[in-house]
């Protein structure tokens, strides 16, 4: 799968992923009339209201990007019906052919890791049938408990030629209090990004890149700078970009010098982006085509101060 990955990246010239993080006060106001309309003020409304949200913005930048990263939590806070609509929203994406990385940050131990990631990478079976639960090829995971929570998600993801994006280096202020911490002279995020090598080093794609990835944050640009050089092969999915304030000049030496590596995350930046003064022309009916835009503009922002900035520091 990270192969197919790179493909994309290098077909559409685009190392991005569009955050599907739905929240209420996003919705422009006649998606959630109509939905209310037919099921009312009701969590199968607001369920309806999300999905029609997501699959006009996919109609909109399918074409543009390698990849959506939908967050798990902005829909399981409607329950059931907030889950179908991940999943219908999931299967949309691959109709399209997206990658889909599902941003569940699950970890735990033995048995339950196995089955988060039976549920979120692999099949289940029923009797004698076997079904995906989400159409999921990479989902992000926490790496706290140790090697015996990890271990389960990686023998399924290399069973089912998926993957995993492991939190190395977080990209909300906070981080720090644990992640910086000194462990024999150095911050545990560099031990981390150490077993994140070790844990993916037997699957390796034609690219040289392996199937467990690492989550970096952009407002840090400096570690990540640190934490390529500790993973070298390792691709890094790069959250922060954007409204959290990480800058497109900053993440050059998230990639490699061939021009792969990272792809970078931006959410409301991107669905939300008509209600951003610069697309207000766009206006709530045109919520989507204001996405697009959005993400023309990121292109072209990576594109000059990633790209370029990457070519002069090799010169």
């Amino acid at each position: 799968m990270i192969d197919l990955l790179i493909e994309k990246i290098k077909q559409t010239s685009a190392p991005i992923v569009v955050g599907l993080d739905p929240m209420m006060k996003f919705i422009p106001g006649h998606i959630k009339k109509n939905a209310f309309a037919e099921f009312g003020e009701t969590l199968t409304g607001a369920g309806e209201a999300i999905w029609q949200y997501n699959k006009a913005i996919i109609d909109h930048i399918y074409d543009l990007v390698p990849a959506v990263k939908p967050q798990a939590a902005m829909y399981e806070q409607f329950g059931l019906e907030g889950l179908k609509a991940f999943s219908k929203t999931a299967a949309y994406c691959k109709e399209k052919g997206l990658i889909v990385i599902g941003d569940v940050k699950r970890g735990d131990i033995g048995s339950t890791s196995e089955a988060y990631a039976i549920g979120h990478l692999g099949k289940v079976k029923v009797g004698n049938n076997y079904f995906y639960p989400f159409q999921e090829d990479f989902i992000t995971v926490n790496p706290y408990l140790g090697s015996d929570g990890i271990k389960p998600f990686v023998a399924i993801a290399k069973e089912e030629n998926k993957g995993l994006f492991i939190l190395v280096k977080t990209s909300n202020p906070s981080s720090g209090e644990f992640q910086d911490k000194l462990v024999e002279e150095r911050p545990l995020y560099e031990l981390v990004a150490e077993k994140v090598v070790e844990w993916g080093i037997d699957h390796v794609g034609q690219y040289g890149y392996g199937y467990i990835g690492a989550v970096v944050g952009a407002t840090y640009p400096e570690q990540g700078k640190r934490l390529r050089e500790i993973m070298p092969k390792v691709f890094i999915l790069v959250p922060g970009y954007g409204a959290q304030g990480g800058k497109a000049s900053d993440l050059a030496h998230f990639f490699n010098p061939d021009g792969l590596g990272a792809i970078i995350n931006s959410s409301r930046g991107i669905i939300a982006a008509y209600q951003e003064e610069k697309y207000a022309e766009f206006g709530e009916e045109r919520f989507a085509e204001a996405s697009r835009a959005a993400v023309i503009e990121m292109i072209e922002d990576i594109k000059t101060k990633i790209f370029s900035k990457s070519v002069k520091d090799t010169d």
